[in-house]
C-alpha cells in the first residue's frame, strides 16, 4: 500500500460531530479514488452517538427513542463518545477486494497496540473487532443463586439484556467474567477505497452501551483499557501507539489481487455458472 498519512480531526472538547466527520470521510474518499490524496486515517473522538449499520434490527436499538444514525457501513448498532479512540481508514485496495482481509490487518493493528499497552486481546472467531477473552463457562460466577444452566441468554431466544438490568448488562461483562469487546470494526468499500472503521474503548462511559445490544451480541458485552488494565488511560497515550501499529501493518502489508480461475468453461455450461 501507499504511505499513511494520519489526519487528527478532534478530541475531547473539539469532538467532532458524526454528521460531520462522515462527510468529511466522503471528501477524502472521493479524493482518494481520484489518487488526489494518499492513503489516509483520520482519527478523532465524537460527542455521544448511536449509528447503525445495514443488518441492525430493530430489536437492537434503545427502548426509550434515544435517536440513532443509520450509516452504511457494515456490522450493526454499536456507540461512539468521548473516551473512545475512533479511526476512518481511506485505503484504496488492489482489485478484486478482499474486504476480510482489510478487517484482519485492522485487527492485527489494534492487537499488537493494546500488548504494548499491556493488555492481551484476540479474535473471536465469527465476530470482528478486538476482544478480551472471558474465564471458560463453568468457572464463571453464578449469578443470584443461579446455575449458568438457566442463563437466559443461553435458552431464551426473546432473552432481551435492555430489560434486565445490571445483573445482564454489557457493560458488566467483566464482573461476570465473560468475553468483551474492545474495539469494534464496521466499514464499507466503495468503488476500491475504504470508508469507516474502528472504535476502541479507551476510557468511556461503557454504560452507553446498557441501552442497545452492541453490534446485535447478547451473550458477551464491552470493556475498555482503563477498566482492564486498572489504571487511567488517555487517548493521549493510546493514539500514538495507535498510529505507530496503524502505519506498520498497513504500510507493510502486501495485498495480492486473489487468484482468479480462468479456466475456460465447458462447452453448454450456462452463462456466469460456475464450475468445480
Amino acid at each position: 500500500m501507499s504511505e499513511l498519512r494520519f489526519v487528527h480531526l478532534g478530541f475531547g472538547e473539539d469532538a467532532v460531530d458524526y454528521l460531520e466527520a462522515w462527510e468529511k470521510q466522503r471528501e477524502v474518499h472521493a479524493a482518494r479514488f481520484a489518487d488526489e490524496v494518499p492513503d489516509t486515517c483520520l482519527l478523532l473522538e465524537h460527542p455521544p452517538v448511536y449509528t447503525a449499520g445495514r443488518r441492525t434490527e430493530d430489536s437492537e436499538r434503545p427502548l426509550d427513542g434515544t435517536p440513532v444514525v443509520d450509516v452504511d457501513r457494515g456490522g450493526k448498532i454499536t456507540w461512539h463518545g468521548p473516551g473512545q479512540l475512533v479511526g476512518y481508514p481511506i485505503l484504496k485496495l488492489p482489485r478484486p477486494v478482499d474486504v476480510v482481509a482489510h478487517v484482519r490487518r485492522l485487527e492485527e493493528a489494534l492487537i499488537r497496540a493494546t500488548a504494548e499497552l499491556g493488555l492481551e486481546t484476540t479474535r473471536v472467531e465469527g465476530r470482528s473487532g478486538v476482544w478480551v477473552l472471558g474465564d471458560p463457562v463453568e468457572e464463571r460466577p453464578a449469578f443470584g443463586g443461579l446455575s449458568l444452566d438457566f442463563d437466559p441468554r443461553l435458552n431464551d431466544e426473546e432473552f432481551d439484556p435492555r430489560l434486565s438490568g445490571p445483573e445482564y448488562a454489557p457493560s458488566n461483562a467483566g464482573q461476570r467474567r465473560e468475553d468483551r469487546k474492545l474495539a469494534a470494526i464496521g466499514i464499507r468499500v466503495a468503488k476500491g477505497v475504504t470508508m469507516h472503521g474502528f472504535s476502541l474503548n479507551v476510557n468511556p462511559d461503557n454504560t452507553w452501551f446498557d441501552r442497545i445490544v452492541p453490534c446485535g451480541i447478547r451473550d458477551a458485552g464491552v470493556t475498555s483499557l482503563a477498566n482492564e488494565l486498572g489504571r487511567e488511560v488517555t487517548i493521549a497515550e493510546v493514539l500514538p501507539v495507535v498510529e505507530r501499529h496503524l502505519r506498520d501493518v498497513l504500510e507493510s502489508a502486501e495485498p495480492r489481487p486473489r487468484v482468479i480461475d480462468r479456466t475456460p468453461e465447458p462447452v453448454g455450461a450456462p452463462e456466469g455458472a460456475a464450475t468445480a
